[in-house]
């Protein structure tokens, strides 16, 4: 009698759990002609601030919204909603990360069928969010000038994950000791299909050229 005992994977049968769910989720956005893009960065990166720099741009272009995400509090979600865009709070009860179930769950809460876009905000995490497909279109990930331009080499599934990688707070480049060419390289050697736009959301800069790369993904998604 053989009495090991049993081993079972338990972070690979919930990945190939979720990965079903969010395929299935995927082909029902897209017969619903919404594009579901999943944005993920560390905190303080500037994720909500890039989210009201582009109303401007995408105003009477597209109709969209914002599900926000966070382990507890609803600031980002009433930020998103004082400036007139269709946001929801979600609440992941003490989980660092979405998966497909719960953006599952927070669409149908929305209750928005009729958008062409949902940004998704993902929780402040370079690690967990990267790990499990939430059922996007498309993933994109900010990095922030004041983070450091090593992100890229420290969290690679992050960025072997991301269509886009947006690297916000350019007009802090005088003050800190971040390389764009060396943050983007180590980007593309992890990832040679991803995209590198630079922006800050404060002054405005590269922000048209980022609705732009959102607005052309969309209609590409949507098939319109």
């Amino acid at each position: 009698m053989d009495e090991r005992s049993k081993i079972i994977e338990l972070k690979e049968t919930i990945l190939e759990d979720n990965d079903a769910d969010a395929e299935a989720l995927r082909q029902s956005l897209k017969e619903q002609k919404t594009c579901l893009i999943n944005l993920m960065s560390s905190p303080g990166s500037g994720k909500t601030s890039l989210l009201l720099a582009l109303i401007p741009y995408f105003k009477g272009r597209l109709n969209w919204g914002v599900m926000e995400a966070d382990i507890d509090s609803d600031v980002d979600a009433n930020t998103m909603l004082k400036a007139g865009i269709p946001s929801i709070q979600l609440h992941s009860g003490g989980m660092c990360h979405l998966d497909a179930d719960m953006t599952r769950q927070g669409l149908a809460a929305f209750g928005r069928g009729d958008l062409d876009l949902i940004i998704l905000e993902n929780i402040g995490n370079l690690v967990c969010p990267a790990e499990f497909d939430t059922g996007a279109a498309l993933n994109m990930t900010v990095l922030s000038v004041p983070e450091g331009d090593d992100k890229p080499a420290k969290y690679p599934l992050m960025y072997q994950q991301c269509s886009l990688l947006v690297i916000n707070k350019i007009d802090a480049l005088p003050i800190f000791d971040f390389d764009v060419e060396k943050a983007a390289a180590a980007a593309r050697a992890l990832n040679p299909d991803i995209e590198v736009i630079c922006v800050s959301a404060k002054t405005g800069e590269g922000i048209e050229t980022l609705a732009r790369w959102i607005e052309d993904s969309v209609r590409g998604w949507n098939g319109r």
